[in-house]
């Protein structure tokens, strides 16, 4: 059935009285009237569409889609926007901490300071002086294994970037990142460099920032090999040593040009942390280090992988590495003489002194083996021994047991009391005043103005002649001696023996109060071994350039003549007397005439025994540096022992001679009589000893002097 429906009928149509406007109102168009006169039906309608409201909805544009070109469009736009501004950033931070460097134009090098090289007569290395603790070498004078080494664990890509390595930082990075900690850092050899020479050592951005630039002027400036050189010859390695070189003479003792595979290794592997891979202090830590060195070597190509595994030092293995021995004590004292003998230092130099490196090495053994096996016993710690030839020329010197636990030198720079060892320039104060080794004296308790000076074992002999008293060791007799001639006239004859530390005119120095170093007092000896020609002791024979230029030589000099020769004489016969009977009875040297005198101080505190030959003069002393007292330790002890097992030592292979005598000595000092009476201002005593009707007392003399 067709039901014929209007649209004012329809469900949401027009109301009556309402069609026009209504249809106004919501956006219909109105239709023009038909000829026949009935309105045109509307279209039909969805129940769903609202209206008229789809079709203008569906005149708006439709929007593009999205797409992943257009993503990565937008996001590569937005990148080089941000990295426009953050270029422009770095650039004002650039320049900012740029501006804060010098000028480019004066950017130099600094000269690395002076390397004093320090050799034996026959020019064993003693040691390196300076603070670089080194001397400089070329990167071509290397085995080609030694700055392989560094650059496969320092700087891979050496040669091949431009001072900076953006790769090696992101390497670095990732690595650190992996790790979850810093493992590794970015800088290169050349940054590394520029650094060292320009910067401190602050981890700060500014620092980087001009460590950089730095960095790129010296690849612009220097060549490649040339900032290796710089690196490897002012890189430190710990221990003091700057450089390469120092390096090995410190850890290995020898030149950084006779390094091993496995040496190199070491070292390279010590520029992470000087201090805890130290190889004599962490063997384990450094042996392990160089294995990582090896291993990088060899992935690099600088080496085969057998060859790293035959290299790689076992880390149960201890590292044999070198002991700083008492050859360092003379290093130091040479180093404190540059400046008198040629003021500064700027240049590298070479210093030959008269150290035979033999004898040196078996004094040093002497001195610490004594102490090693008597000093726990005995109570006492440190031990000290100067040797020197007929001119003064020091041949070994022991400043102390340990130099790596003690660097201050006891034969050179301590004052301390030398008890009877003094007395010989007492008695030649004597002699020269008219005294004979045969003049009878009395030993006998003695008060002068309240000094009461008595012998070691309290005991005294009555009269005895000077050759017995000094035998012996007679305390009262040596005080009477320097009260007869004067305490002054005893310190001028110190003086005259090359004695220079500050001596108190007081009779107590008889018995070896003064302090005074073993260097001057065995220096003081040695008048008597060579015919009583003075001299002053030295270490350096000559000095030059590593270019040859001799900037020192030295030519014998001294104060000539101190002791006239028949008194030589006399102290000769009383001194070899004192060895072959007294005091010194257990110092010996076969088939030579030896003379010397033993010293102690009070409470035992010193130990000390000056002895000579026609060949050489040496000192030797033992003690504490608490000045603490030891247990029946004396100058005739120990200090005699390692005298004879040195001397024998020093003697080998010589031919004997005897101590010089009165019919064979140099020429007489001016103001010396041909009799052996010394000068018009030393004091004179009346009558000639040896022609009296009765031998001449000491007494008789203080009585003339002092009219009582």
């Amino acid at each position: 059935m067709d039901i014929k429906l209007t649209s004012d009928d329809r469900i949401g149509g027009s109301k009556s009285g309402a069609s026009k406007s209504g249809a106004s109102k919501r956006g219909g168009k109105k239709r023009p009237a038909s000829k026949s006169g009935r309105g045109k039906a509307e279209p039909k309608k969805s129940f769903f569409s609202g209206g008229t409201n789809t079709k203008k909805r569906n005149s708006k544009r439709k929007k593009k889609p999205v797409t992943l070109f257009g993503i990565i469009v937008k996001l590569t736009y937005w990148l080089l926007v941000l990295g426009i501004w953050a270029g422009i950033g770095v650039a004002a931070i650039v320049a900012y901490y740029a501006l804060q460097l010098p000028a480019s134009d004066s950017w130099a090098v600094p000269d690395r300071p002076a390397n004093i090289r320090i050799v034996a007569t026959n020019g064993q290395l003693i040691s390196n002086q300076g603070k670089m603790g080194g001397e400089a070498v070329l990167f071509r004078e290397l085995p080609e294994y030694v700055p392989a080494a560094i650059l496969a664990i320092e700087d891979r890509r050496f040669f091949d970037h431009i001072g900076i390595d953006p790769l090696g930082i992101l390497r670095a990075a990732l690595g650190n990142i992996q790790a979850g900690r810093v493992t590794a850092g970015g800088s290169t050899i050349t940054q590394q460099v520029a650094k060292n020479l320009f910067l401190s050592p602050d981890q700060t951005l500014g620092r980087k920032v001009q460590e950089a630039l730095l960095a790129l002027w010296l690849e612009q400036n220097y060549s490649k090999i040339q900032i290796m050189e710089l690196y490897l010859n002012r890189v430190y390695f710990g221990a003091g040593a700057f450089g390469i070189e120092a390096a090995s003479q410190r850890y290995f003792a020898k030149s950084a040009r006779n390094l091993s595979l496995g040496e190199a290794a070491i070292l390279a592997g010590l520029l992470k942390a000087p201090s805890r891979l130290s190889p004599d202090k962490n063997p384990e830590g450094a042996a392990q280090r160089a294995r990582v060195v090896l291993k990088a070597m060899a992935e690099v190509g600088y080496i085969s992988t057998q060859e790293a595994e035959a290299a790689a030092i076992d880390p149960n293995q201890r590292i044999r590495t070198r002991v700083a021995g008492a050859e360092y004590y003379v290093a130091d004292w040479v180093e404190s003489l540059m400046t008198s003998y040629i003021g500064d230092v700027t240049q590298d130099v070479i210093v030959t002194t008269t150290i035979d490196w033999d004898l040196q090495k078996f004094a040093e053994f002497t001195v610490r083996e004594a102490v090693s096996i008597n000093g726990e016993e005995r109570n006492f710690s440190q031990g000290a021994l100067v040797s020197m030839t007929t001119d003064g020329a020091v041949k070994a010197i022991v400043g102390g047991v340990d130099y790596s636990d003690s660097q201050f030198n006891r034969a050179v720079s301590a004052r301390r009391q030398s008890g009877s060892a003094f007395k010989p320039l007492v008695y030649l104060t004597a002699l020269e005043a008219g005294f004979t080794p045969d003049t009878i004296v009395e030993d006998a308790p003695l008060d002068y103005e309240g000094w009461q000076p008595k012998n070691y074992n309290g005991e005294y002999a009555g009269d005895v002649t000077l050759r017995d008293a000094l035998t012996f060791s007679l305390n009262t007799v040596a005080a009477r001696l320097a009260i007869a001639v004067s305490p002054q006239a005893v310190i001028n004859t110190a003086y005259r023996l090359g004695i220079s530390s500050q001596i108190e005119p007081v009779p107590s120095i008889s018995l070896g109060t003064a302090g005074i170093s073993l260097l001057e007092l065995t220096g003081a000896y040695v008048p008597f071994s060579n015919g009583g020609v003075g001299v002053i002791p030295y270490v350096i024979t000559s000095i030059q350039t590593t270019e040859g230029e001799i900037l020192y030589q030295n030519i014998p000099a001294g104060p000539g003549q101190v002791i006239a020769p028949q008194n030589v004489e006399m102290m000769n016969d009383m001194l070899s007397n004192a060895i072959d009977v007294g005091t010194g009875k257990r110092a010996h040297l076969a088939n030579w005439q030896i003379a010397g005198k033993t010293g102690t101080t009070q409470s035992n505190r010193d130990a000390l025994f000056i002895g000579y030959s026609a060949n050489l003069t040496t000192g030797v002393w033992v003690g504490n540096d608490d000045n603490s007292s030891m247990k029946g330790v004396g100058g005739g002890t120990f200090p005699a022992e390692i005298w004879s097992a040195y001397m024998t030592r020093a003697h080998e292979g010589l031919v004997p001679a005897n101590l010089p005598n009165g019919n064979s000595m140099p020429q007489l000092l001016d103001g010396f009589s041909p009799d052996g009476l010394p000068p018009q201002n030393v004091p004179q005593q009346n009558g000639t000893p040896g022609q009296q009707e009765r031998p001449r007392t000491l007494v008789d003399l203080i009585n003339e002097l002092f009219g009582n």
